[in-house]
């Protein structure tokens, strides 16, 4: 089975809103459409945190502010793919203009109670708002 670590942050800027992003249909058609966080798959060989804001800037366009906080581990299964990805989830600050890449085609800045209700939604983000992590 092949493993992968990816890695996810959870951003708000100093209004105190969090940025959610659309993921890209005709990119990521197995996947589909749906609301989630700024992140993606670490390059063997670099840091965690080095990798995060390679994929946030990518991304986003966004610079991470400050030393961002790990929250959540998650386990995502793939056994059709024979894959076992483990996600880690950040929270984090980062302010500016936001410019996609072609990953995704939509963004929000939003309240916590907005964010919370957002569908579709990532199924493993989901999971840590139900938590309450954030």
């Amino acid at each position: 089975m092949d493993l992968q670590v990816g890695v996810k942050i959870v951003l708000k800027n100093r209004e105190g809103e969090y940025l959610v992003v659309f993921r890209s249909v005709i990119k990521y058609p197995e996947v589909g459409g749906k609301w989630e966080i700024a992140g993606g798959r670490i390059e063997p060989g670099t840091l965690l945190l080095e990798n995060l804001k390679r994929e946030v800037k990518e991304e986003t366009g966004l610079d991470i502010e400050g030393e961002p906080k790990l929250i959540a581990a998650q386990d995502i299964l793939r056994p059709t793919k024979n894959r076992h990805i483990v996600r880690l989830t950040y929270t984090g600050e980062a302010n500016g203009e936001v410019v996609l890449s072609d990953e995704h085609t939509d963004f929000k800045w939003l309240s916590l109670e907005e964010f919370s209700q957002l569908e579709p939604m990532d199924k493993y983000l989901k999971e840590i708002l139900d938590k309450n992590l954030i």
